[in-house]
C-alpha cells in the first residue's frame, strides 16, 4: 500500500462514528473554563445552581433572557470568529459536543475514538438576533453537504451540527435544511447531512469546553487557520 493509500484509509476510519462502548474512557476532571471572553467581555459559562453545578450539559444558567445553541462546521477555530461578530450574540465558547467520551482532550477528539465534534456554543440575545437568522448564517459559512468533513480536514471531528436547547428551534434548524436544499443542488451540491438534535439527544448531552489556548483562538492568532469551506451561495427568502 502506498503512503497516499495508507493516509487515505486513516482519514476513512475517522469518518466512521465511534460507538459508546468503544469510546476512549476519558477523565472525572473538567477543563478550567477562562473568565472571560477576549473580545466581547462576557463570561464563556453561565451560572451554576445553588450546588456548584453547571447543569446536565456543562454550560450553566445564562438567565430567562438569552438562549444558546450548539453549533458545528468543521475547525472550530474559524467558527468561532464567525459567530462572535453577529450582531445579537452575547458570548462564544469552543468545545466538544455529541460525543461519549467525558472531559476529553484536543488530542483525543483527534484520534476520532470520543465521537466528538469540535463545536461552538453561541449565546445570543433573541430581541437581537432570530434563530432564524442565526441558522441561515450557520448554513452558508460552511458546506452543510460535507458528510464527516470540511474541506480538507476529514473524520467525525469536522461533521456539521445543529445540537438545540429547544424543540421549536430544532423544528427551524430542520426547516431551514430543507430551504436550503434546493439552491444547493440547482448549484451542484447534493443534500444537508447537518446533524440535528436536541442537545440532550447529542452523544452524552454534554458540551465539554475546550482547552484555554482554543478560546477566541483567531483573535490572539489573526493569521491562524480558518477552514469551512462555505458553498458561497445566498440563503433563500421565506415562502
Amino acid at each position: 500500500m502506498s503512503l497516499f493509500d495508507r493516509i487515505m484509509a486513516a482519514a476513512d476510519v475517522k469518518r466512521v462514528m465511534v460507538s459508546r462502548d468503544d469510546a476512549l474512557p476519558g477523565r472525572a476532571a473538567p477543563m478550567p473554563v477562562p473568565a472571560e471572553h477576549l473580545v466581547l467581555h462576557r463570561p464563556l459559562r453561565g451560572e451554576p445552581d445553588e450546588t456548584g453545578a453547571y447543569g446536565p450539559a456543562g454550560i450553566g444558567d445564562w438567565g430567562p433572557d438569552l438562549r444558546t445553541v450548539v453549533l458545528a462546521g468543521g475547525c472550530f477555530w474559524g467558527f468561532e470568529e464567525i459567530f462572535w461578530q453577529l450582531p445579537g450574540v452575547v458570548s462564544t465558547a469552543v468545545g466538544y459536543a455529541g460525543g461519549y467520551t467525558p472531559n476529553p482532550t484536543y488530542e483525543e477528539v483527534c484520534t476520532a475514538r470520543t465521537g466528538h465534534a469540535e463545536a461552538v456554543l453561541v449565546v445570543y440575545d433573541p430581541k437581537q438576533l432570530s434563530f432564524d437568522t442565526l441558522i441561515q448564517t450557520f448554513y452558508t459559512a460552511h458546506d452543510p453537504t460535507q458528510e464527516m468533513r470540511q474541506g480538507n480536514d476529514i473524520g467525525t471531528q469536522y461533521r456539521s451540527a445543529v445540537f438545540t436547547f429547544d424543540e421549536a428551534e430544532n423544528e427551524v434548524a430542520v426547516a431551514a435544511a430543507r430551504r436550503f436544499e434546493p439552491v444547493l443542488a440547482a448549484a451542484g451540491y447534493g443534500p444537508v447531512t447537518s446533524e440535528i438534535s436536541l442537545m440532550s439527544d447529542a452523544g452524552d448531552g454534554t458540551f465539554y469546553y475546550a482547552e484555554g489556548y482554543h478560546q477566541q483562538y483567531l483573535f490572539t492568532n489573526p493569521n491562524g487557520y480558518r477552514c469551512h469551506a462555505p458553498t458561497g451561495l445566498t440563503f433563500p427568502e421565506a415562502g
